[in-house]
């Protein structure tokens, strides 16, 4: 969205993912939604792009096809 990363990481890894450095609650709407996380460019660097697709890639792996 814009610049920012969204990220879908599931409920139960959303407390963790908020305390990585430049991530907030995805609020699109003025709700927030559950399980969802967005990540400023800043916090993007190096590593930190593959490590955020990593842990998205594990929730969504879990859900059944559509």
């Amino acid at each position: 969205m814009g610049e920012e990363l969204i990220a879908r990481v599931g409920p139960d890894a959303t407390a963790a993912a908020l305390e990585r450095p430049g991530s907030r609650l995805f609020d699109f709407t003025g709700r927030p939604m559950k399980g969802w996380v967005t990540v400023q460019p800043g916090a993007l660097e190096d590593d930190a792009l593959a490590g955020w697709v990593e842990l998205a890639l594990v929730y969504v792996r879990t859900l059944p096809p559509k």
